[in-house]
């Protein structure tokens, strides 16, 4: 009998770790997971456990600011993650085995007041940067505007992106559009890889907050309804391009809000194709869930709930709102890693 996850992953799922902890990687690939993300966050969390004070005094022995050990940092563990995911991505032919890395956020930081044009040419020389050398790591770019107007240029240029924080369907059309100008800049699309990382559970935080005439059947289903129609039109683009590699959705923020929700609810809610990138703990929930999983990612709602969530919730708005929190999100877990780097310096130095 199949666990949980297995079932996930047989019913089409990729299942990427929405970690980078090494631990937690060897643990879940045995899960069955294929791929990691990585950010901040994570890489804050994990130098937090002080598992790693022996390479920062190292790192601060040879000379580095703060800002250089954040980045080699997260360097390091980025690469311990590829390392271990290395051989999906041989066997796959580089359709799967992907690590994501996540360029500065603090480009976004809105009281650097940087311009669109800025922002985006600094995306474009970091990820020639951090991918170079590199076979399982992908580029990870906000689509924001800069993020956006960076696209084409670093996929023409051979790189492979996750392209995060999108809530709708303009922020999708417009980064798909600048990704596939930008593989058909290439010699050959034949090494063309895309993700497309779609939020799920904040919008259903947002409607609590901003809809709430939803009816109960309805509150709640926008995230799910939402990325549901976005994979749909992913699937509908690519379906006549004869790519040899796969341009996926990756269906992310699927840690539920709501202590009344089971962990397993947009888990469920995609299964079936694609990519999920589930936190340890979502993953250990699941695992522990006793769930066998079946393909619903095809599966709109009722038809009734449909027409409620497209009448009643302002996807402009939503858009605007989640990219507004979406940005100071980004940014901030980036000054608290700067921030942790130089309280562990005057700490490890004492």
């Amino acid at each position: 009998m199949s666990t949980p996850l297995e079932s996930l992953v047989a019913c089409g799922t990729k299942v990427w770790l929405d970690s980078i902890d090494p631990d937690e990687v060897v643990k879940n690939i045995r899960f069955g997971a294929t791929g990691a993300t990585s950010n901040p966050i994570i890489v804050s969390d994990l130098i937090q456990t002080g598992r790693f004070d022996s390479e920062i005094v190292k790192l601060i022995g040879e000379g580095l600011d703060d800002d250089a050990i954040a980045w080699a940092m997260t360097n390091q563990l980025v690469s311990s993650a590829q390392k271990a995911f290395e051989p999906v991505w041989q066997r796959t032919g580089g359709d799967d085995g992907w690590v994501s890395f996540e360029l500065d956020p603090l480009l976004e930081d809105p009281s650097k007041g940087y311009s669109i044009d800025y922002i985006s040419k600094k995306y474009v020389e970091l990820a020639k940067k951090w991918s170079a050398g590199h076979c399982n790591r992908m580029i990870k770019v906000p689509a924001t505007p800069g993020g956006l107007a960076a696209l084409e240029e670093m996929v023409a240029a051979g790189i492979t992106l996750n392209v995060t924080l999108i809530f709708s369907q303009r922020q999708y059309f417009a980064a798909r559009e600048a990704c596939w100008r930008g593989a058909q800049k290439r010699a050959n699309t034949n090494h063309f890889k895309s993700v497309y990382s779609i939020f799920v559970s904040r919008l259903d935080v947002y409607t609590e907050k901003h809809v709430p005439t939803l009816s109960p059947a309805a509150q709640g289903m926008t995230g799910i309804l939402n990325a549901k129609e976005i994979w749909k039109l992913n699937q509908d683009f690519w379906a006549d391009k004869k790519l040899p590699l796969k341009q996926e959705m990756i269906f992310a923020s699927t840690g539920t809000k709501k202590p009344s929700d089971p962990a397993w609810k947009y888990v469920a809610a995609f299964a079936g194709s694609d990519i999920e990138t589930n936190p340890p703990k979502t993953n250990a929930d699941v695992q522990a869930s006793g769930q066998t999983f079946t393909k619903m990612v095809d599966r709109l709602p009722d038809a009734a709930i449909v027409q409620e969530i497209h009448q009643k919730v302002n996807m402009q708005h939503l858009e605007e709102t989640l990219m507004h929190e979406g940005i100071q999100k980004f940014a901030d877990p980036q000054k608290a890693l700067l921030k942790l780097i130089a309280t562990k310096r005057a700490a490890l130095a004492k």
